[in-house]
């Protein structure tokens, strides 16, 4: 509703700048005033103006007001301070849009979006980090479907990189077992996990202490067996990338194995995926090679003959200036001297693939099986019939900030190759890192020094073997959730209240993990995700409950609710629009204007790629829905046509939180 009314502002702004100055805006700010009694909706356009027109602003406001009649929606325009016009809104008409009209999506169901999220290294469990990725890229996939676009889904697997090497050489070096202990080790371990849920059993558990010992494993000893090691673990790592040997074979298992495991933890969130590209069939379908080709024809790439980069395959800079018989020293190497290709020249072809420009597809085959869809993953020759998720028109990835280099990289790759629309719809969707509080490191049972606990945060470090795994952080959030909803639904039995613990506790951490910017460092503590008090998910979902509450104390429903109000706005809309004018219905008229900034919050969300603006919409439609919980009588309120209004108003409201925590991927339950 807002998002339309503003734009029918802007056109008609707009028109009158044309019709009365001759002038054409490219932009026309709108924005909400700070209070309601600023009205709806303002605009400082004239202050834009002053300069140009040579007219004071409170002049061309008033010149602005007098021209702009009657507009759809609005109930009249008036010169506020030194040249600001306040837009106040036709409040029958306001609600009548809020609670009858459809929402319309605001993309193009034709733009195919691709949003690449989760990516974990493969060689152990999924940490708390990783958490903070899939649920930022999951939130974005709801948002971007709400709005209309396509979307597909990836999940890019490092399945031949250093990190999976590092395991390999565990099993085989530290715990010397061969290929068919590995497979046997992972028959049982999946065994036990999927018969159990206890994940302690898991094979991503078991790497997860495996890839910590093996990293101290090779600073261990003198350093003539360190160098050995560091050559053992880069033998290790070239027989994976070549393929058809036994290390390999390891690789294989293991990854594939924790892979599984992690789309299982990953659903535990809600989180899904529909495609999982691997490095393996990048470089073994020859991706690179026909991204090497055309890097060359277009002149992105050239071959160095001095300086430090001699024999290597470097990228133009642009705007990077050499004198004759010079090199440039900090061009981005993509080709090393010895042949090998650094992660830049991978992702470029990837990206070229993700776009359509490749000419290479992969071979397709059924991986997982989610409820409503089947996830496939690449390989060499996969099945003859298959879905197709390149060529996308605009391509977001969710990597962490200390990727920002390699990111622009592409990017310049792409513009270098003359791929400016390309280059124009590829976001880097940057987030910060998450670590712990201190009082929360010590409750998951690590030992704090003195020194550090009174430090604003810890970090976590999975080489190190200090972290949490997902699986472990869930686990315990449900456990403590557990606790207090078996003390306050006593009469629910045992399977129904560990529904609602569920729902809860991934809300809260769900909620934990999106209500701050992407550019801020998350400290996350167990007590202020699960409290009911204050920003957080379980905050939102108690007031759910308490408008469910409502309805089942009056004994009707929303939609019945909302059919009774349309009626009643037919009838006596003009005595509704003279209750929501009265001063004490000055906090209803505010919810339904929160209830209406839906559209609004969902463009700013994507237009910025910031879904925490839809996390703070969430919270302050919960914190104004309980204010006006509290101070109005709903259920005693003798005057029917207020307290219609007033059931209109949970109705909406409810309608609104379920909708909204939804794009979040936070469920709504029954009680709490």
């Amino acid at each position: 509703m807002y998002l339309e009314l503003k734009k029918r502002l802007e056109t008609r702004l707009r028109e009158v700048l044309k019709a009365k100055y001759e002038l054409d805006l490219e932009s026309i700010p709108v924005e909400i005033p700070p209070e309601l009694d600023f009205g709806e909706l303002a605009t400082p356009v004239a202050f834009e103006l002053a300069r140009k027109l040579r007219k004071a602003p409170k002049m061309i406001a008033q010149e602005i007001v007098g021209a702009l009649g009657t507009v759809e929606g609005f109930a009249g325009f008036e010169v506020a301070g030194a040249g600001y016009i306040n837009a106040r809104l036709d409040r029958a008409a306001t609600v009548r849009g809020v609670a009858f009209n459809e929402v319309k999506p605001l993309g193009d169901v034709r733009n195919h979006a691709l949003v690449e999220h989760t990516s974990i290294n493969p060689n152990k469990a999924a940490h708390i980090g990783h958490l903070r990725n899939a649920i930022l890229g999951d939130t974005f996939v709801r948002l971007l479907r709400a709005a209309g676009h396509k979307v597909d889904v990836q999940n890019y697997i490092d399945n031949t990189g250093v990190q999976v090497a590092d395991v390999v050489v565990g099993f085989q070096h530290l715990e010397g077992k061969s290929l068919g202990d590995v497979r046997a080790l992972v028959e049982e371990r999946a065994h036990v996990s999927a018969a159990s849920g206890q994940f302690a059993d898991a094979i991503d558990f078991y790497c997860w202490d495996l890839y910590a010992r093996t990293s101290q494993w090779y600073e261990q000893g003198s350093e003539d067996e360190k160098a050995v090691r560091k050559k053992l673990r880069y033998d290790t790592l070239h027989a994976i990338e070549h393929g058809g040997n036994e290390t390999a074979e390891v690789a294989e298992l293991i990854s594939t194995a924790v892979l599984r495991r992690h789309l299982e933890t990953m659903l535990r969130l809600g989180i899904e995926y529909d495609f999982l590209p691997r490095e393996s069939e990048i470089l073994h379908l020859k991706f690179w090679e026909s991204a090497f080709e055309l890097l060359k024809q277009t002149g992105v790439l050239y071959f160095e003959n001095e300086g430090k980069n001699k024999g290597c395959w470097v990228m133009t800079r642009p705007g990077a200036e050499t004198k004759d018989g010079e090199t440039d020293e900090d061009a981005k190497v993509i080709v090393r001297s010895n042949g090998t290709v650094t992660y830049v020249g991978k992702d470029i072809a990837y990206h070229l693939w993700k776009f359509g420009l490749l000419g290479r597809d992969f071979g397709y085959k059924p991986f997982f099986q989610y409820p409503g869809h089947v996830c496939w993953i690449s390989c060499m020759n996969g099945e003859e019939e298959h879905p197709h998720f390149g060529g996308a028109s605009a391509i977001y990835n969710v990597i962490d900030s200390r990727q920002s280099d390699p990111q622009a990289n592409v990017i310049q790759a792409l513009r270098g190759m003359g791929h400016t629309a390309q280059a124009d719809h590829y976001t880097h969707f940057s987030y910060e890192m998450v670590a712990l509080t201190p009082r929360c490191a010590e409750e998951l049972g690590y030992e704090v020094a003195e020194e550090d606990r009174g430090r604003p945060y810890i970090e976590v470090s999975g080489r190190k073997g200090f972290g949490v795994k997902a699986d472990d952080l869930i686990d315990k959030l449900i456990a403590a959730t557990l606790e207090e909803v078996n003390k306050r639904q006593t009469g629910r039995d045992a399977a129904e209240r560990q529904t609602i613990a569920k729902q809860i506790a991934i809300g809260a951490l769900r909620y934990f993990m999106l209500k701050y910017t992407r550019n801020s460092v998350i400290a996350f503590d167990f007590k202020d995700a699960l409290s009911f008090e204050g920003e957080t998910g379980p905050y939102i979902q108690y007031a759910v409950v308490r408008a469910r509450n409502i309805f089942r104390k009056t004994g009707t429903t929303e939609k019945a609710v909302l059919e009774e109000f349309q009626a009643l706005m037919s009838a006596q809309g003009v005595q509704v629009e003279a209750i929501l004018r009265a001063a004490e219905a000055k906090d209803i008229w505010a919810l339904w204007l929160r209830v209406g900034r839906r559209t609004l919050t969902l463009e700013q969300c994507l237009t910025t790629s910031e879904p925490a603006y839809l996390a703070k919409h969430a919270f302050q439609l919960a914190q104004e829905f309980n204010n006006f919980y509290h101070k109005h009588h709903i259920l005693t309120e003798e005057d029917s046509t207020r307290k219609t209004l007033l059931l209109a108003t949970a109705a909406v409201t409810l309608r609104e939180l379920v909708t909204v925590l939804g794009w979040l991927g936070i469920e709504s339950p029954e009680a709490m």
